[in-house]
């Protein structure tokens, strides 16, 4: 069984062929062109399923993306104006359409966290948090198990928790919002204030060559970071948190940091098995999340 599984960001989409294995085959990365609007964006989609039954046999079209999704509906209930017009699109049902297949849908960090706990740093833990750091802050909760989508299908918005009231203006019309100072986006804009247009591996070599003024930032960003983090597992009592993002590929570095500075911060008990582990799959979760959550929606 071949699944196509397509993964739509801000900047990019990401594509690739995935069996029920997990094995990734045909893997492609286009700009999403994501001002252009959803209408164009899905045009893009279609290019990629297109090619893609010229040369092979699928059985269906799994989909990740941005922007608040019922998966059920295979709709976007809302999206920023990252990519206008998006919100209130049916996107499944346009693609069945369009590709005469089975499609499903999903928020992308309920993917990465799907993809981690069928592949990855999560496999077979029940409950645990999903935190991507990237521009925003995203999160996605397993609790029992199962991943939690809230009421309306909007749980884990983490990013937007008040870090600090009256702070920094957020895109969600909030101040201070969690994702306005501990996001990879956060850090990036502190790195060049201090050390000039530089980019965040080049920050990282400076703290492993001992830079004390970068040592300097990434502990407060640390404790900004932890903090909330904190409150999440004082909240949900977690066994495991997985740290996604392209951030993650900093490994010990950032994981003991994390580690270290969170359980400072807890309770005996909620720290007392908690683990901080970095997303094994990369780039990849997102795609194998769409996989796993269309094997659920589609049992064979």
């Amino acid at each position: 069984m071949y699944i196509g599984a397509i993964d739509i960001g801000g900047t990019t989409i990401k594509a690739a062929v995935i069996d029920e294995q997990g094995n990734l085959t045909e893997r492609q990365t286009v700009l999403t062109e994501a001002a252009r609007g959803g209408e164009y964006v899905l045009g893009k989609i279609r290019d990629i399923c297109d090619a893609w039954t010229k040369e092979i046999k699928l059985d269906g079209i799994a989909i990740s993306t941005a922007g608040q999704v019922d998966p059920k509906r295979g709709e976007i209930i809302f999206a920023t104006d990252t990519i206008p017009g998006y919100t209130g699109m049916k996107v499944c049902e346009r693609m069945m359409e369009y590709v005469n297949l089975p499609v499903s849908i999903e928020n992308d960090v309920n993917c990465t966290a799907l993809g981690e706990h069928w592949m990855g740093a999560a496999k077979g833990v029940n409950d645990f948090l999903t935190v991507a750091l990237g521009t925003g802050i995203g999160g996605a909760l397993f609790l029992n198990g199962d991943l939690y989508r809230g009421a309306r299908f909007s749980g884990g918005e983490i990013g937007h928790m008040v870090l600090y009231p009256g702070g920094k203006p957020c895109t969600c019309l909030q101040s201070g919002c969690y994702e306005r100072y501990a996001s990879s986006a956060a850090l990036s804009e502190i790195v060049k204030r201090k050390f000039g247009d530089i980019e965040l591996p080049v920050f990282f070599n400076y703290i492993r060559a001992g830079n004390p003024e970068a040592q300097e930032v990434f502990a407060n960003w640390i404790e900004d970071l932890t903090i909330g983090l904190a409150s999440l597992v004082h909240m949900l009592n977690p066994s495991t948190i997985v740290i996604g993002g392209g951030v993650s590929e900093q490994g010990a570095l950032l994981q003991d940091a994390i580690q270290q500075a969170l359980e400072m911060k807890l309770m005996p008990n909620h720290k007392k098995r908690l683990k901080v582990v970095l997303a094994e799959k990369g780039n990849d979760s997102n795609l194998l999340g769409a996989v796993a959550h269309f094997f659920n929606q589609y049992p064979f």
